[in-house]
């Protein structure tokens, strides 16, 4: 019986006619930064909500963070998942939840309500990003690594500033906002359905709920080397999606949601156009690139904010950004290429992992500190102290790696 199970195929039927693999990469690549978009969309909502419910500092960074722990959680039990079901029904029925979860935010009536909506949009974002991105790397494998680094970028970008949008010049933002999102996200359900599924079922569906990491062999070294620019850059997001608002409006001394929203669109944007501009240059070459840009972009934030400089804010964030996506980019481009196909999912899914532990977990750090009576200046300035620092060990370990290639010509990982 057991093995009847693992081995079942999925339910959901493929239709006689189905997408092409143009048309299915970009429905993929569509969901991406469909859902990336739904989780940045509220940051520019976070005052109104603070206003509304009179939530502390502290509890909007927890309101940000139970996010990436709950993708976290959904990455240990579900990343693998497609791996076994196929990448097909798993997104389908993430994208139904999405819309659920849209529901959801649009009806919260507290902070309480704000939570459980941000933990069930974790778990189903955390089902799924390890599901669509290994679809594309499936469809293509070099566009689809690309994909993979280009899209959540601009996904984030896109929901930071259309929820400045909707909360400034729409009525009714806490409603309207993710009902359009709800349309989105089902009307990506059903062209789903006509995808074709890209790789065929295995045994183990039951096995591969258990929480394991299991990271192939061939992919430890690689991801050695990416640790510390996933930590870097991911944290340096996180702060931006919880504190971003609050930072402007100490710096610029302006309540205005799309001025709110406009850091983290920034961040996100100059990362994604980065991502396309040196997607020809070597994996390594963008670590590097992404270290020293990150180094540079928050050295000139920091700047800017110590003098109240807003004018170099920006430009600085807009920097930060490059490395953002450079450095991400680079370290998928590290890791992925050594993982077998039935391994892409999962390995995708310990990468996000690291990302979403380092985006979450230093986001409420960030609050603790401001629940402290340390103003949000200063705690950036701590902030940025710990990026740089990783920053700077990244591109360390991008040097040494380089020049142990150039004396022993056999090392080194898949490009």
């Amino acid at each position: 019986m057991y093995s009847e199970i693992t081995a079942a195929k999925p339910s959901i039927r493929t239709p006689a006619r189905h997408l092409s693999s143009a048309a299915s990469f970009y429905l993929l690549a569509s969901v991406t930064v469909s859902f990336l978009a739904g989780s940045s969309a509220p940051t520019p909502l976070y005052p109104l909500y603070q206003r509304m419910w009179g939530f502390s500092p502290v509890m909007l960074t927890v309101v940000f963070g139970v996010y990436a722990l709950a993708v976290l959680a959904a990455l240990l039990i579900a990343g693998r998942l497609s791996d076994h079901l196929g990448r097909r029904p798993v997104l389908i029925v993430a994208a139904i939840a999405q819309a659920l979860v849209m529901l959801l935010f649009a009806t919260a009536e507290s902070v309480t309500g704000l939570l459980v909506a941000r933990i069930i949009q974790g778990v189903t974002t955390g089902a799924a990003i390890g599901a669509v991105g290994a679809a594309m790397i499936d469809l293509d494998k070099r566009r689809g690594t690309v994909a993979n680094a280009v899209a959540p970028p601009f996904g984030t970008a896109l929901g930071a500033l259309l929820g400045g949008i909707f909360v400034q010049y729409l009525p009714g933002p806490t409603h309207l906002l993710y009902a359009v999102l709800a349309a989105v996200f089902i009307a990506q359900g059903l062209g789903l359905r006509f995808m074709k599924e890209s790789v065929s079922a295995q045994p183990g569906v039951l096995a591969s709920l258990k929480p394991r990491l299991n990271l192939p062999r061939a992919t430890r070294e690689p991801l050695l080397l990416a640790v510390p620019i996933l930590l870097a850059v991911w944290s340096l997001a996180g702060f931006y999606g919880s504190l971003g608002p609050m930072l402007i409006r100490g710096l610029m001394n302006s309540g205005s949601p799309v001025l709110g929203g406009l850091a983290l669109f920034v961040l996100a944007a100059s990362a994604g156009i980065s991502v396309l501009l040196l997607q020809e240059r070597t994996p390594r070459q963008m670590m590097m690139v992404g270290a020293v840009s990150l180094l540079a972009g928050v050295a000139l934030t920091v700047f800017a904010l110590s003098h109240s400089a807003a004018v170099l804010f920006f430009p600085g964030t807009a920097v930060a950004g490059v490395g953002f996506g450079a450095g991400f980019q680079g370290a998928v481009r590290t890791v992925i290429p050594s993982a077998a196909p039935h391994e892409r999912a999962g390995t995708l899914s310990i990468i996000f992992i690291i990302c979403y532990l380092a985006m979450g977990v230093p986001a409420v750090a960030a609050g603790s500190m401001l629940a402290q009576h340390v103003n949000i200046i200063a705690t950036a300035e701590y902030f940025s102290a710990v990026v740089m620092a990783l920053a700077a060990a990244a591109f360390l370990g991008a040097m040494r790696r380089i020049y142990g290639v150039e004396a022993t010509p056999s090392a080194g990982c898949a490009e």
